[in-house]
């Protein structure tokens, strides 16, 4: 019999058991090696690693004068040194690429426009009416944002709504880091504030070690006079 496989009645194929995932353990606190704090050269060489390690082109990289990252234009007022010329980073920024896996249970809503004649004389066009719509996100959907080192996890919420123009109030969902230590899953709630690339960074690009998750926030903390 193969690994797991009992015995059934004559003539039947035998049974498989298949075993279960272990459950998730919830932490509040972030681990020891997330509240590391890096100087430039640790960041640069963190990053010289990091890259070295994947198989894509979803690289990070330092910040050098003006870059877009999540749609989010970067300015380096002074972008070279005055002398030799050399791109400068003072901060330490930096962007890379994190991927986010929607597991959302309820569904989301989205605008829906319904078009009507206009009633105004001299607009023959059709005016559109604002409606909303819900519908489910297709289980396991990924996406990946570009982002920078000091985009925050609340930021990263808004930026995955837009991309599937979700309207619904973003204080409804909430990110979480997944990881997985000795055949054990963790989850982690992120703070608004906590930046998900640096962590990225800190971690190295192991989805074991760590990956995100958006969700909904079962705090029930939302601002009703802020929408729904």
């Amino acid at each position: 019999l193969g690994a797991g496989g009992t015995p059934g009645p004559a003539g039947q194929s035998p049974q498989v058991t298949v075993p279960l995932s272990p459950a998730a353990v919830t932490q509040d606190e972030p681990s020891e090696w997330e509240k590391t704090e890096l100087d430039q050269a640790q960041v640069e060489q963190r990053i010289k690693e990091y890259n070295s390690q994947i198989n894509s082109n979803l690289f990070m990289s330092l910040v050098r004068g003006r870059q877009r990252a999540g749609g989010v234009t970067v300015p380096c007022p002074a972008p070279t040194h005055p002398r030799t010329g050399v791109l400068q980073n003072k901060d330490g920024s930096y962007t890379g690429f994190i991927k986010v896996q929607l597991k959302l249970v309820r569904p989301v809503s989205v605008p829906a426009t319904k078009r009507v004649p206009s009633l105004q004389a001299g607009r023959p066009h059709p005016q559109g009416v604002k409606r909303r719509t819900s519908f489910y996100l297709p289980k396991g959907t990924v996406k990946h944002l570009h982002i920078l080192s000091h985009t925050r996890a609340s930021e990263v919420i808004d930026a995955l709504l837009r991309k599937f123009t979700v309207i619904d109030n973003p204080r409804k969902f909430a990110l979480f880091e997944r990881s997985e230590k000795d055949e054990q899953v963790y989850l982690r709630k992120l703070g608004d504030d906590e930046q998900p690339l640096r962590l990225r960074l800190l971690a190295g690009p192991s989805e074991k070690v760590l990956s995100f998750i958006l969700k909904e926030n079962e705090t029930g903390e939302v601002n009703v006079s802020a929408g729904t």
